[in-house]
């Protein structure tokens, strides 16, 4: 059974962050609106880059998170900037928060963060070839402390809480699924 489809009729902008867009949306389905709007993030398409040394170490960065006023350890990642794609804002996130380079870079796939409000998608890499270029260069609201995490040891660290981002869960999962499919 086919699920029937839902049209945009109108959009409103609410406000306008400087990371994403907030928009109030209606819908219609066999020309019946829906009796309350939604409420739609348009956000860039954001990356996640999982650097991979040749000693099967990922280089990881801990860092504060405003939205949970604690501290994360992730991957490198950010959003792509107007025009850029997804590649190049890996490459160019990867040198920002590690100071690395990568002589080659995978796509290993994309996920919605969260389709029921927002309109983007993450893409995630593997770099692999890595050479330090650089010392990290984070920006007014970003501070990083380098950590080095054997790739064996990830999925521990997922199951334990210590790795919590979903994105970067989601990275993890679709190296592994590259690996053993």
């Amino acid at each position: 059974m086919a699920i029937d489809r839902w049209h945009r009729i109108r959009s409103r902008l609410l406000h306008d962050c400087r990371v994403f867009r907030l928009n109030e949306v209606g819908f219609e389905r066999n020309g019946r609106e829906t009796p309350d709007p939604f409420y739609v993030v348009d956000a860039p398409e954001w990356i996640n880059v999982i650097p991979l040394l040749a000693d099967d170490r990922v280089v990881m960065v801990r860092q504060y998170r405003f939205g949970t006023e604690s501290e994360t350890l992730e991957i490198p990642g950010g959003m792509c900037d107007s025009g850029e794609a997804p590649a190049a804002a890996a490459r160019r996130e990867l040198l920002e928060e590690t100071g690395f380079a990568a002589a080659c870079l995978v796509p290993l796939g994309s996920v919605h963060p969260n389709p029921a409000i927002q309109s983007n998608r993450c893409h995630s890499f593997l770099a692999t070839g890595l050479t330090r270029e650089a010392e990290p260069t984070p920006d007014a609201h970003e501070g990083f402390e380098e950590r080095l995490v054997a790739l064996a040891d990830i999925p521990a660290l997922i199951t334990g809480g210590d790795i919590s981002h979903s994105l970067v869960v989601a990275a993890f999962y679709l190296l592994a699924s590259r690996k053993t499919g």
